[in-house]
Order: structure tokens, then C-alpha cells, then sequence
């Protein structure tokens, strides 16, 4: 079988995840999305990996209601085991056609069990709605939990109240229960005042820290965290508070062996190209977070991930040096890049350098395709693509009045000269890493193929290493030619490119 860092249902795709560890296997349970219209109702399906590179779908798990159900889309909630052995699946129960009392479609906690969790028995009765003083039709996507094993359940929701500024109303609501079936309202766990919602909710302890999860979209449709010592909070926000940007949303986590995996879609774009509005639902993709020695969570593609590629190219490049001490230097290797692969690439910056950092389906001087570009004064990694198209328009942008899409741009501390990128592309999908700190995922349309470069403006950039791998046994090249080692020679200070296959 072909390891395949990512999933998805082809033809379909794959919703919020709600993730799930057993006897050492992640048991991803995912929403269901098919993109029909008229649109059908939503079910759970499941996929299990061991090794986050090999995939088992196992198809739809957790059934739709019929058109008169509460459950006509079966959304997003959580699986917890009993102290018997028992699993329990809490989910959120919607039907277009069911209104609230506030004139939305109702959204209900439902509830579901198994002993195997392959195949769930539902529990109609142990439906709950919201208590007053919540909008009935924003009370979702239940967590439930316990802060020590002779506590009581928990259960988390996004919720919002029903008064207050509209846009402000979001809240972490918490309910309680003794046996898993009736729910009681309690304290509320946040109360920000700050988002229309914080969805898909979830909270973990780490040693000494316990950390809220959440994903919003009032400011950016991002998945954020906060941490605090004690499970009630106070919770506080990290300096870098995201998981990841725009494109990987809706994540929730799992812990095996000590670590915390984070699993959520990357969603996909309208037209499949650059500049199409980001759509619902993609393909499914893994992170780790590591915690740092100040509690903070450092993010990071799985080693798994980066090690499934195990053919080392003949042609990975083993470059020097690009110096542009007061200019744009580039230089571009001799041959395209593979649709799928892995690659390390080790950089040491100059001090004072503007930027630099790697060119990805360029073309031979460097100029359309994407870049991956470290910024140390704005502290920040950004993905840059020349050209860029004008929105609902084939006419291409030349003149540089449209900037990089914000949404794709990631905090990070770039205060050192040796930063390490890893990167995975599988086709339109990249995920690219720094330091094992930050993590930036999205889709790749509008430039199919190109080849690899590096680059550096207002300083210099030195690569100590870059290593390709791929899928691919190690006698076979990019192109289906012999392989060739490529080694790219230093640019002047006018940026003149020399590059010599040997």
C-alpha cells in the first residue's frame, strides 16, 4: 500500500474530525461531506490509522436521520469510554426543518453507544436542547470529559447566549451528568465576549497545564488555544495562539504514548484555483503538538509523516549559498519537482537579511510559482505566489498592487540564523513546517509542476543541507530520466543565477 500522509472519501471529502485513540489505533471518526445538491443529510463516517501514513475507511459508522429526524445531519461531537468498558458517542443532532425558538434549525445533543466502536446504537430519549438563556439554534458539537476518574462528566458546546452585542455572544456552555444519559446546566467553562462562536471545543491536560481548544470564525476562520494550571481556568492566551492557518480548520486532538496529535481538513477553494473562496470541508491532515518548557504548544508535522517518503532522490540539489546583499538573488535548480514528496531543507540566515527562503514550482528564473518566505523583521513565514490572479477575472496581475493572501502567513520567531523547513506536497496539497514550532497548510492550484529554488533579498541565505525523498524507488528520476545530482552555485550580488548539473 502507497503511504498517503493524507485521507479523503473520493469523490468526497472529509468534515470536522472527531478523533479518538484505542488499544494504540486513532479511531478518526469525520463528518461526511458529499457536495450534492439538493444537499443530503450528514453521517459520521471512520477511517483508522496506526501510523498516520496508512489509512483503513471503514464507510459510514453513524447513520442520518430520515428528513423528520432531529438528526437529518448527524454533527459534530466527541467518543469517551465508560468505566465498564462501554463507548459513548455524544453528537449534535440538526434538521433543516426543525425551527427553534429562535426561528434557526434546532441544534440537540444526541447520544449513541457500542461496544466495538464500529457499529452505534442511538438513544433518542437522551436528547438535549438548549437551557434558557441560550439561542436554540447554536448549541453544538458536545465534549465530554473528566478532570479525575471519580469526577462527574462534563460536557463543553458552543453555545451562544441570547442577549448581548450579536457578534459577542459566543460561549463555552457546560452541562454535567452522572451517567451519561441526563445533562444538568453548570458554570459556563469561557465566556469571552468576544466571537460570534468558539466551535468544535475541547479541553486536555498536558503535565501541569490544561489547554481549551477552539475554532473560530468572527476575526479568521482558525482553530486557537488557551491555556491555564487548573481545568476551570483562568484561561490565557499564548503570544502565538493558533494551531495553524486559514486552510487547516475545525481540529481536535487525540493523545497516544504521551503525545497529542491534532487532526482536522484542509479545506479546498472554489474552481480549484489560487484565488477561489475557501469551501467547507477537504482532505484530512495530522500535526503534533509538542509543549515547550513554558507550557506554551509548539506544532509540528509527525515525524511519521516526514519519514513516509523513504526513496532519497538522486536528484535532491545540494546547494551553497544565494547573496544579494542589496538586491533579489534566486537560483533554481535544473529539473521539476515531483507532485508528491518530502523535503528537509536546513538555512542559515545572514543577520540583517529582509528575507529569504525557497521557491516551489518555479520556473527556470524564479518568477511564477510559490514562495515560502521568511520575513525575521516581520516576524513572520508567508506563502507568496507570482503571479496573482485578479479575483473573477483571467487577467494576471503584473503590477504588484495585490498583496500575498494574509490568511496565509504564520507568527515565528526568526530571531536565530538557522531555521529548518520541512515540507510535504501531495499534488494541490502543501504543509510546510519551521523549527518544529509552526506549521503553515494549504492548497496549491494554479502551478502544477516547476522545479525548486532558494532565494534571498537584502542579504544572504546558506543551505546546509536538503534532502528529497519520494515514493518512488531511488532509480527513478523527476522526469523519468536518469537521476542527476544538482548543485547550485552561489549568485552574485546582482543576483545572476549559475546552476550546473553534474
Amino acid at each position: 500500500m502507497r503511504p498517503a500522509p493524507f485521507f479523503r472519501p473520493t469523490p468526497h471529502w472529509v468534515g470536522d474530525v472527531i478523533p479518538y485513540t484505542h488499544e494504540g489505533v486513532f479511531y478518526l471518526y469525520y463528518l461526511h461531506e458529499q457536495r450534492l445538491s439538493p444537499k443530503p443529510g450528514t453521517s459520521w463516517h471512520l477511517v483508522t490509522t496506526e501510523d498516520l501514513v496508512h489509512y483503513t475507511d471503514h464507510g459510514e459508522v453513524l447513520p442520518h436521520g430520515d428528513e423528520n429526524e432531529s438528526d437529518f445531519n448527524a454533527y459534530t461531537g466527541s467518543v469517551i469510554t465508560d468505566d465498564e468498558g462501554l463507548h459513548h458517542l455524544f453528537y449534535t443532532g440538526q434538521n433543516p426543518s426543525i425551527l427553534g425558538t429562535d426561528g434557526r434549525p434546532l441544534q440537540v445533543m444526541m447520544h449513541a453507544t457500542s461496544s466495538d466502536l464500529l457499529s452505534w446504537t442511538k438513544h433518542p430519549e437522551d436528547t438535549s436542547a438548549a437551557p434558557a438563556g441560550y439561542e436554540t439554534g447554536d448549541w453544538r458539537d458536545p465534549f465530554v470529559y473528566r478532570t479525575s476518574p471519580d469526577g462527574p462528566w462534563q460536557m463543553i458546546c458552543a453555545a451562544r447566549y441570547v442577549d448581548g452585542p450579536d457578534r459577542r455572544r459566543g460561549v463555552v456552555a457546560r452541562c454535567t451528568s452522572t451517567d451519561l444519559r441526563s445533562w444538568e446546566p453548570a458554570e459556563p467553562l469561557w465566556d469571552p465576549r468576544r466571537f460570534l462562536t468558539q466551535e468544535c471545543p475541547e479541553i486536555f491536560q498536558m503535565g501541569e497545564w490544561w489547554y481549551l481548544v477552539y475554532s473560530e470564525f468572527t476575526d479568521a476562520f482558525v482553530t486557537r488555544y488557551r491555556m491555564a494550571r487548573s481545568p476551570e481556568g483562568p484561561w490565557g492566551a499564548p503570544v502565538r495562539d493558533t494551531i495553524d492557518g486559514r486552510a487547516f480548520y475545525a481540529a481536535k486532538s487525540a493523545e497516544r504514548n504521551g503525545r497529542r496529535f491534532f487532526f482536522g481538513w484542509i479545506a479546498t477553494r472554489e474552481n480549484e484555483c489560487d484565488d477561489g473562496a475557501w469551501q467547507w470541508a477537504g482532505t484530512l491532515s495530522a500535526l503534533e503538538a509538542v509543549q515547550n518548557p513554558d507550557g506554551t504548544l509548539a506544532f509540528r508535522i509527525p515525524p511519521e509523516v516526514l519519514e513516509s517518503h523513504t526513496a532519497q532522490s538522486d536528484a535532491a540539489l545540494t546547494v551553497r549559498d544565494v547573496v544579494a546583499p542589496t538586491s533579489h538573488g534566486v537560483a533554481v535548480g535544473a529539473r521539476d519537482l515531483p507532485p508528491s514528496f518530502t523535503a528537509r531543507i536546513d538555512l542559515e540566515l545572514t543577520e540583517g537579511t529582509r528575507e529569504a527562503g525557497i521557491l516551489l514550482r518555479t520556473d527556470d528564473e524564479g518568477e511564477r510559482g510559490y514562495a515560502l518566505r521568511l520575513e525575521p523583521a516581520a516576524g513572520r513565514m508567508v506563502l507568496d505566489r507570482w503571479p496573482r490572479r485578479i479575483t473573477g477575472t483571467e487577467q494576471w496581475q503584473v503590477s504588484g498592487d495585490v498583496p500575498h493572501v494574509l490568511e496565509l502567513e504564520r507568527p515565528a520567531d526568526l530571531s536565530g540564523p538557522h531555521h529548518r523547513l520541512d515540507i510535504v506536497m501531495d499534488r494541490d496539497i502543501l504543509v510546510a513546517g519551521l523549527d518544529g514550532h509552526v506549521v503553515l497548510s494549504t492548497r496549491l492550484y494554479d502551478h502544477e509542476q516547476g522545479r525548486l529554488g532558494i532565494f534571498a533579498t537584502d542579504g544572504s541565505v546558506r543551505v546546509h543541507e536538503l534532502v528529497l525523498t519520494t515514493s518512488t524507488a531511488p532509480s527513478t528520476s523527476f522526469d523519468g530520466e536518469d537521476n542527476e545530482a544538482l548543485t547550485i552555485s552561489d549568485t552574485d550580488s546582482r543576483g545572476d543565477r549559475t546552476a550546473a548539473a553534474r
